[in-house]
């Protein structure tokens, strides 16, 4: 003889009641959860537009310190020797349209920088003697195709450059300034050496766009897709930069830029 359990009524409703709240209460739960990651999410993004826009103000304060600072060096240079300004107005007028032209985009190409960089070279140089032991390498390789993309930030190599010659030992035997510019593997590298001055110790001027605001700059938009190293041997100054330009341009199409 088989014996059927049969709930009463009122226990049948006292469960279902139990299971309506349980699956109310589960589902206010998921919608509760939902509109915190919601918000979570807006705020990170909130964050990180206000992290963008800092950014974005600083370059625009560190660049408007920038074009004045490096026009006034180069007239400098012209002015003080004008024997050779014939020369030198060639050069100039190469680098007035970089800071005029080229310059007012975020990014230009390493040919771009390198290009600019040798014009200012050449237009330093005049404060030399004939004999002062200058030496410009370059080592690019003009076949991989980010070399001609517009990655790297304008006037990288300004501070380093105008340093060398700004707080090199000009006079001494052995004097020498050494520049080197690099383009391998998607990395550009630019490394800046010279004697250094005794009568002139390397330090940032109270007015002066100092390797702090380079690194600032370099940090901003390279984040640690860079490498930034000064340091003295014996009485040799180097800078050497090494940027890797791939990493960066990956990070910027991840994030749809």
């Amino acid at each position: 003889m088989e014996h059927q359990v049969s709930l009463s009524p009122l226990l049948f409703y006292a469960i279902l009641i139990l299971l309506i709240l349980s699956i109310i209460s589960v589902v206010f739960l998921i919608v509760r959860l939902y509109n915190l990651a919601r918000q979570k999410q807006n705020l990170e993004t909130k964050y990180q537009e206000m992290v963008s826009k800092t950014n974005q103000l600083q370059l625009e304060n560190i660049d408007s310190r920038l074009n004045p600072h490096l026009f006034k060096n180069i007239l400098n240079s012209v002015q003080s020797h004008a024997y050779q300004t014939y020369f030198a107005l060639d050069k100039l007028s190469n680098v007035l349209d970089y800071i005029l032209y080229d310059s007012r985009k975020k990014l230009v190409t390493p040919r771009q920088e390198v290009e600019f960089a040798l014009n200012l070279i050449e237009i330093n140089k005049i404060k030399l003697s004939p004999l002062f032991e200058l030496k410009v390498k370059l080592k690019v390789n003009e076949n991989e195709p980010l070399y001609h993309q517009h990655l790297l930030a304008p006037f990288i190599s300004t501070d380093l450059i105008e340093n060398a010659f700004k707080h090199a030992d000009l006079q001494s035997e052995g004097a020498f300034i050494s520049v080197v510019f690099e383009f391998n593997d998607n990395t550009f590298k630019l490394t800046v050496a010279n004697k250094i001055s005794a009568k002139s110790p390397i330090r940032k001027e109270k007015g002066g766009f100092g390797t702090e605001a380079l690194e600032q700059r370099l940090k901003i938009i390279y984040n640690d897709h860079f490498k930034f190293d000064r340091f003295t041997e014996d009485d040799v100054y180097i800078a050497h930069l090494k940027i890797d330009l791939l990493e960066y341009k990956t990070k910027v199409l991840a994030a749809g830029r």
